[in-house]
């Protein structure tokens, strides 16, 4: 079945609408260079590459799909009007699934193996053997989000022996790696037994300042938290006040709630903390995955089959 795909601006891609087109010719490509362009090419478009504010929303006759830029879009893109619509929303997950489960690795080698110590030492040309390990077959990590990026980091981290819990609202059954998947009401309980407490759960109403004071306060004071999803699940006064307090032997983060950190932050100098600038998901071949989600869509789509990472929109995810 022909349709109407409209890429809206900012086109981030600017050689894929030609790809498309060579790739699914039974697609009608339009790029709307503008906001006066999209607002009269999407009221005959029956899907639509990019952001859609309100405003091109309520010209949108015959819209049915959207597919997002991104895997996990920032608070306010799913807006009442769009979740109460009946168009159907997909995203980019899955496509940075290797790259944060490599980088969330890191962090834990680095804590296990004292480099949090070691690193600062390294720039004083400070000798000094001592520092805390951790020996990784005995210990425990407890996985907040089950999904592609968890259940990739689950594979990597028992490959080295370590015992792997996982909290899930939507998972049914383990993957590869995960001991024991509990529902998200079971966290509280399962904090104390892990020695790495690893985010990676999307942003939604569900999770927003999951990490507060009060829930660093149940992790074991030997414990390090890793957050490489969205800076909004962590609380940064919460998460300072427990590094001060002692209640934490260490975090590292990929992700904060305001970015850029301030430079003033005092995140930046405190003892066991690690700090990457949203790095976790870069790596190679992220625009070929993306167009590769958005071309098997266009295909499904086309043939009436079900899409590919469809969003549940109440819950942004």
């Amino acid at each position: 079945m022909a349709f109407k795909l409209l890429f809206l601006p900012p086109l981030g891609q600017p050689g894929w609408p030609d790809q498309l087109r060579a790739s699914a010719p039974e697609v009608r490509v339009v790029v709307a260079e503008d906001t006066e362009s999209a607002l009269a090419e999407i009221r005959d478009a029956d899907a639509v590459y990019g952001t859609v504010p309100l405003e091109l929303l309520t010209q949108a006759h015959r819209l049915r799909w959207i597919q997002a830029p991104m895997a996990g879009p920032q608070a306010g893109w799913y807006y009442p009007e769009l979740i109460d619509h009946p168009v159907q929303v997909t995203n980019m997950r899955e496509i940075f699934n290797d790259h944060l489960g490599a980088h969330i690795l890191a962090f834990v080698l680095a804590f296990a193996r004292g480099l949090q110590t070691y690193v600062p030492r390294q720039l004083r040309r400070e000798w000094n053997t001592e520092a805390r390990r951790v020996h990784l077959p005995e210990s425990t990590a407890l996985l907040v989000g089950v999904g592609g990026i968890g259940a990739e980091t689950a594979r990597l981290l028992a490959a080295f022996g370590i015992r792997v819990l996982g909290v899930d609202p939507r998972r049914a059954s383990a993957p590869e790696g995960v001991t024991e998947l509990h529902r998200p009401d079971a966290l509280d309980s399962l904090l104390p037994q892990a020695d790495f407490v690893i985010c990676t759960a999307p942003e939604t109403p569900q999770t927003q300042g999951l990490f507060s004071r009060e829930r660093f306060g149940k992790m074991r004071k030997d414990a390090f938290f890793i957050n490489i999803s969205r800076g909004a699940i962590v609380s940064l006064d919460g998460l300072v006040e427990a590094l001060r307090s002692g209640d934490l032997a260490g975090a590292a983060l990929d992700v904060y709630e305001i970015e850029p950190l301030p430079a003033d932050h005092p995140l930046w100098e405190m003892p066991n903390v690690l700090l990457t600038p949203h790095v976790g998901g870069e790596g190679p071949y992220l625009d070929d995955r993306r167009f590769g989600v958005l071309l098997e869509n266009c295909r499904r789509f086309g043939s009436g089959e079900a899409l590919m990472n469809v969003v549940d929109k109440r819950n942004w995810f």
